[in-house]
């Protein structure tokens, strides 16, 4: 099933985001490529911080999905550092997440070619199998 994710949802997001963030003592952003860097960039403005080009420790890690957990499971071993997605398809343990959404949703964001999003998706479970 296809689900279009709006700038104002992205927006909205941001703000539950940033608000969790400034419980946290924290020295830095950095988001994951791709899918992590529009993230990354909203929240450095919200949060006044900058945004990493490598991640590091005592920072907050963003994603734009938790999938099958692959790409922010090469993360998860920054001390003090916080994670956080947009989207999860799985229920978050370590990490946090706004939505949770079921495995058989393919989401597309704003910033993606929803004109593509057919051939996004096949790509990636081509690679993923």
């Amino acid at each position: 099933m296809f689900v279009n994710f709006t700038w104002k949802e992205f927006d909205q997001s941001v703000e539950v985001i940033s608000k969790k963030s400034r419980e946290w003592d924290l020295t830095g952003i950095y988001g994951i490529p791709r899918g992590g860097l529009c993230l990354a960039v909203a929240l450095s403005h919200k949060l006044n911080l900058e945004v990493l080009s490598e991640p590091k420790e005592n920072i907050l890690i963003v994603d734009d999905i938790y999938d099958s957990g692959k790409t922010l499971n090469r993360y998860k071993n920054y001390i003090g550092s916080k994670y956080f997605v947009l989207i999860s398809k799985s229920k978050p343990t370590w990490w946090h997440t706004v939505h949770l959404l079921s495995k058989d949703q393919w989401i597309v964001f704003p910033w993606e070619d929803k004109d593509n999003y057919k051939f996004d998706e096949y790509q990636y479970k081509e690679k993923n199998k």
